[in-house]
């Protein structure tokens, strides 16, 4: 049976409810970068404030990095060393006058990709690649919502998946 084409959503916070259930004793981490705050912490905590309908609070790990291009390192390490089953990688990327956006958003995608691949585990990108620190505010809780909520979403729907 085919599924439905999903709606163009204008809403980040706005997400179906299916596929989401109670994971039990389930264990996640949100890795939020410091860089750009007002927008990463705001993401992190409607990611937190998510989960806490899914997953018991303990079992829910948050920790700082540096800036995005360190989100894969953290991500790893805590996906090798603790018993974790999903991460939410949270930053945000604004351009600027130089092609440091293009090499750190490209990197970033594409290592949260290979640890999706290698680990078998869901990594979900929840970095902001946006023109302006307004495109940004506006999706860590402005007009479009928050993609903190997005992301959390995502990754309750992800450890649900079944085949």
């Amino acid at each position: 049976m085919l599924e439905k084409p999903v709606e163009k959503k204008k809403d980040l916070s706005s997400v179906s409810e299916e596929g989401l259930i109670h994971l039990g004793n389930r264990r996640v981490a949100v890795i939020t970068a410091e860089w750009n705050p007002d927008v990463t912490f705001a993401m992190r905590d409607a990611a937190i404030e998510f989960l806490h309908q899914y997953i018991e609070p303990d079992n829910i790990i948050s920790r700082l990095v540096p800036g995005s291009f360190e989100l894969v390192n953290a991500a790893a390490r805590m996906l090798s060393s603790e018993n974790i089953d999903g991460v939410i990688a949270i930053g945000c990327v604004i351009q600027g006058e130089t092609p440091h956006f293009t090499f750190i958003s490209q990197a970033v995608a594409n290592a949260i990709a290979n640890l999706n691949i290698s680990t078998g585990k869901p990594v979900i990108f929840g970095v902001l690649t946006t023109n302006t620190p307004e495109q940004a505010l506006e999706r860590a809780g402005g007009k479009h919502g928050n993609k903190g909520t997005e992301a959390a979403a995502a990754l309750v729907k992800m450890l649900n998946f079944q085949f």
